[in-house]
């Protein structure tokens, strides 16, 4: 997921329902990058936030207990989902209002209805958004991409 984001040191990555936290810490060790994880499971939150002490990584990987709906995400320029796909129809509004265009969406399994991705892992089943890109709809833009029309219809 990581990978097909094309993650690097600037970026700051924001998973959405982290679990256990293993993207973050993989997001600052392999791609330096500043991780933020946001679980609602207070059993997770201790288990990652553990990990992460003692891997020594508090000073580039957080993780908040909480609500992924009552966060302000607006610092991502990556986000990691892995969450249902009502879930994810539901989160649509708030990162179309909180993200800036480029930053970067990649979805596990689940779709974004009416959203084309950028970048698709048929075989991982691995969506690559990008805001101000895939959710463009038809009237924002009369350039069509012809590879995409082909793979996704229109």
């Amino acid at each position: 997921m990581l990978n097909i984001a094309e993650v690097g040191d600037e970026d700051v990555v924001y998973d959405l329902g982290s679990g256990d936290g293993r993207i973050v810490i993989e997001a600052a060790q392999k791609y330096h990058a500043w991780g933020v994880g946001v679980e609602a499971d207070p059993l997770r939150v201790f288990w990652s936030r553990l990990k992460i002490r003692n891997m020594g990584l508090q000073d580039h990987v957080k993780i908040i207990w909480g609500n992924l709906f009552h966060q302000n995400i607006h610092h991502a320029t990556v986000i990691i989902l892995f969450l249902w796909g009502k879930t994810n129809e539901n989160l649509k509004e708030k990162l179309q209002e909180e993200l800036e265009p480029g930053t970067r969406i990649v979805s596990y399994v689940w779709k974004f209805k009416g959203w084309k991705p950028v970048k698709v892992d048929k075989k991982e089943r691995i969506y690559l958004y990008i805001i101000g890109e895939s959710n463009k709809t038809k009237h924002d833009s009369d350039e069509t991409n012809p590879q995409l029309i082909a793979e996704y219809g229109e």
